[in-house]
């Protein structure tokens, strides 16, 4: 069967010189993993926006994990009340996964220090 039309234009949402390479993005995406995987010690590449000071003990981490767990658990846990159907369903399995990874981290604070 012929095709009867022309293909379409291409899109011009952005200029020529800035589209984006995927084939050279996700080699570059591929090199930087590998190198991290391949030493754990380099510094993660994409952002250091968000960092944790160095020398931190295990349990102050562990508290702030908790902590932000329960709020996770929190939110997800009003989202949940606000949706319907599948959406809830995702919401409370969010909830659920948040409540247990606070379940783990509590797990770790009372081995490292028993009641």
């Amino acid at each position: 069967m012929k095709k009867t039309t022309s293909n379409p234009p291409p899109s011009t949402d952005l200029p020529p010189d800035d589209h984006i390479e995927l084939s050279k993005l996700s080699e570059i995406t591929e090199r930087l993993v590998s190198a991290r995987l391949r030493n754990p010690d380099r510094p993660d590449p994409v952002s250091h926006v968000f960092t944790i000071v160095p020398n931190v003990d295990t349990e102050s981490l562990l508290s702030h994990a908790c902590e932000t767990l329960a709020s996770l658990n929190v939110m997800s846990t009003d989202l949940a009340c606000e949706l319907e159907g599948s959406r809830r369903n995702v919401a409370l399995a969010i909830q659920q996964l948040a409540a247990l990874g606070e379940l783990l981290v509590n797990r770790a604070l009372d081995n490292l220090d028993p009641p």
